[in-house]
């Protein structure tokens, strides 16, 4: 009896609850629950954790940066360690962006055309031009298990006419980043492929405007992706309009594949954007904001530098059962961060991303058992933005 090889991407949803669903994201280096809420580890390390403590927390899949990895150390280093998962010691899926956001938030210069993104190294000034093609061979080097393709981002507001144009030159890159992985495939000895098994997402641009949403949509997904994300928004946009526009485009997404919504958001955002059948989410919110003394915790935003808490004893979420809430209290939280501790990054961050995962966890088995919607409210009820004064 023949079998057919089995593709080494795969999704499928397992339960619906709603617009919400709970899937099975299968890629070379092991199989992703979804929703799913994605650690971001910039130059290939979570900022302030060990992967040991990320394992620990439950996180199943992490994001690199093609744009710092490309500038240090070099896509060609990590293709000779064998690629990403072998340099940095990750056993787990990993996702790649294209660098292209941090061309236009980081880069000292940068110029667009048609080619791609022209821009000047933020280390040392050196001058780069950075393609949709070679931000796959980038990607093909690291071998992530998904690569995203180049696109162009703009702030928001943006003129119409930006906007439109960002989005249609978006499709001509996506096109030409597609081409570029076929080539690859099809040819290895282009560049090295460090993981065969690599799956390369559109993304769907088109600010604030549900036509230019569409148009892009249909364009993005006749190319013909292994999946789709919706990216250009969490640039400044209130949630509600962040929240019509995913509404507005998830359900054109191929309902056989993931969609992931770049860059997005705050722990009420995941819910809301799970609501509108979003299934993969990055952020480096709780991370930085850990850094910054905020924990982030059932009822909203803690700030630990808060002198109320310098003999507060209580742990900084009660309701919480990571590391940090189990063993030490905002007192001495606040005297690591007060006192510039490197622990005070770790212990903060250990909260956060275990917060984020953990409501992941919660997201996931209330679709199975079709209570999402009371556990959305129920989180509603309790969380607030507002910082606890």
């Amino acid at each position: 009896m023949h079998h057919e090889p089995r593709p080494t991407f795969a999704f499928s949803v397992t339960h619906q609850d709603g617009e919400a669903r709970r899937g099975e994201l299968r890629t070379p280096h092991g199989v992703v629950e979804t929703p799913a809420f994605m650690p971001v580890g910039t130059r290939g390390a979570v900022k302030a954790l060990m992967h040991r403590d990320l394992e620990a927390l439950g996180a199943q899949i992490i994001l690199g940066n093609t744009y710092h990895l490309f500038l240090r150390p070099g896509a060609g280093l990590i293709a000779r360690a064998g690629g990403l998962h072998q340099f940095i010691g990750w056993p787990r899926p990993i996702l790649t962006d294209s660098g292209g956001y941090q061309v236009f938030s980081l880069a000292q210069m940068r110029r667009v055309s048609e080619d791609g993104a022209e821009f000047r190294s933020h280390l040392d000034g050196a001058r780069h031009l950075l393609t949709p093609e070679l931000a796959t061979d980038i990607q093909a080097q690291l071998g992530s298990d998904v690569a995203m393709v180049l696109d162009e981002c703009i702030g928001t507001p943006a003129p119409p006419e930006a906007a439109r144009s960002a989005m249609e030159r978006s499709v001509r890159w996506a096109r030409r980043a597609r081409e570029r992985l076929l080539q690859l495939r099809s040819d290895p000895g282009l560049v090295t492929i460090t993981n065969p098994g690599q799956a390369q997402f559109g993304i769907i641009q088109g600010g604030t405007d549900p036509v230019l949403r569409t148009e892009s949509v249909q364009a993005t997904v006749s190319i013909g992706f292994e999946a789709y994300a919706i990216g250009g928004l969490s640039v400044g946009e209130a949630p509600e309009v962040m929240y019509e526009v995913v509404a507005h485009t998830a359900p054109q997404l191929p309902p056989d594949r993931p969609r992931y919504l770049m860059g997005s958001g705050m722990p009420d955002d995941l819910f809301e954007c799970v609501a509108r059948g979003i299934d993969m989410f990055d952020c480096v919110l709780p991370t930085r904001n850990a850094r910054n003394g905020q924990f982030l915790t059932s009822v909203g935003p803690l700030a630990i530098k808060n002198a109320r808490y310098a003999e507060d004893a209580s742990p900084p979420d009660p309701a919480c059962g990571c590391y940090t809430c189990r063993s030490f209290s905002r007192a001495y939280l606040r005297h690591l961060y007060m006192s510039g501790e490197m622990t005070a990054a770790t212990l903060n961050s250990l909260h956060n991303i275990h917060f984020y995962l953990d409501t992941m966890r919660r997201i996931r088995e209330a679709i199975a058992f079709g209570t999402f919607d009371k556990l959305r409210q129920e989180f509603h009820r309790t969380f607030s933005r507002r910082p606890q004064h």
